[in-house]
């Protein structure tokens, strides 16, 4: 089809067509707006919510690092071996009673998460806060990264998700106003064709 042929078939879509109806263009113009917010609107929302999401989540992890310090204790006793095997990449953690030295306070102790497994005399990492006790370790680069992802991801499939439900409801509200004109329409044509009188 040449340029004349598209613009034939273009020209008849814009012409005013006596069966369509204004619900016909209110649902045309609807799906290009949904389409336009589910292909173009979504992703935005989930770049500008994962953009806020890794800015909050450095913050929280420097204001953390700030707070917390971390130590270099001893278990002093083993975790015991009833701990099942660990996912690939994610050590279970276990409690135990571990020991380490504060200069100005001497030797101190307290039970805190150690990795399963931590025998009694293995060399563990403890991070504590500004009161001296035991607390998880502040946030690294790995989890703002998937926090940041899993916010984007999580904003962009709730505004499709709102859209999709919106047009569902505008589409419903569609065909019951098209059932109603059709059988307005219906009333007025039937005698006609029928010969009956209202």
């Amino acid at each position: 089809m040449g340029v004349f042929g598209r613009t034939r078939v273009y020209s008849r879509h814009r012409r005013p067509n006596p069966l369509r109806r204004r619900s016909d263009v209110v649902e045309a113009w609807t799906g290009l707006v949904v389409a336009v917010l589910l292909f173009v609107g979504a992703p935005l929302t989930g770049a500008f919510a994962a953009r806020w999401a890794y800015d909050q989540g450095r913050a929280t992890a420097t204001a953390q690092r700030a707070e917390r310090h971390r130590v270099h204790a001893v278990a002093v006793a083993d975790t015991g071996s009833g701990t099942p095997p660990a996912p690939a990449g994610r050590p279970y953690l276990s409690r135990a009673r571990v020991l380490w030295t504060e200069p100005g306070a001497g030797a101190r102790t307290a039970t805190a998460q150690v990795p399963a497994g931590t025998r009694r005399g293995d060399a563990v990492d403890l991070w504590l806060d500004a009161r001296g006790r035991a607390v998880a370790p502040p946030p690294g680069a790995v989890a703002v990264r998937q926090y940041t992802l899993a916010v984007g991801i999580w904003a962009a499939g709730m505004t499709a998700t709102i859209v999709l439900f919106a047009r569902t409801a505008l589409r419903r509200t569609a065909v019951q106003r098209r059932l109603g004109e059709w059988e307005r329409a219906w009333a007025r044509t039937e005698p006609e064709w029928t010969g009956r009188r209202a």
